[in-house]
């Protein structure tokens, strides 16, 4: 599955940042918080993730600090680069959490 995922340039890492408002770039990674109005829809949210994030195969970092959830993006595999997929994994996220 690699083969298909292609790094990004910087100048499309700002692009793509445009459309996902309150995500941001630290370094190789895209990362965004969201909150939650109890600590088990943080964990509902997360897991009803889960399929998507095995389906496409990647794996974001998660962080739960009690209804607060960061989601970490980049592509381990390659070397720690930003690649298509981290931001279809971030729109992902956006799409679920708006559906909330």
């Amino acid at each position: 599955m690699e083969e298909d995922i292609k790094i990004l340039s910087e100048r499309e890492i700002e692009e793509k940042l445009k459309d996902l408002p309150g995500w941001e770039r630290e370094g190789n990674k895209i990362k965004k918080q969201f909150e939650f109005s109890s600590f088990p829809l943080g964990l509902e949210f997360i897991n009803g993730l889960a399929p998507f994030f095995e389906e496409i195969d990647h794996h974001p970092d998660i962080r739960i600090s009690y209804k607060k959830i960061t989601f970490e993006l980049t592509r381990y595999s390659i070397g720690g680069k930003l690649t298509d997929r981290d931001f279809q994994t971030a729109r992902e996220i956006e799409k679920e959490f708006a559906e909330q």
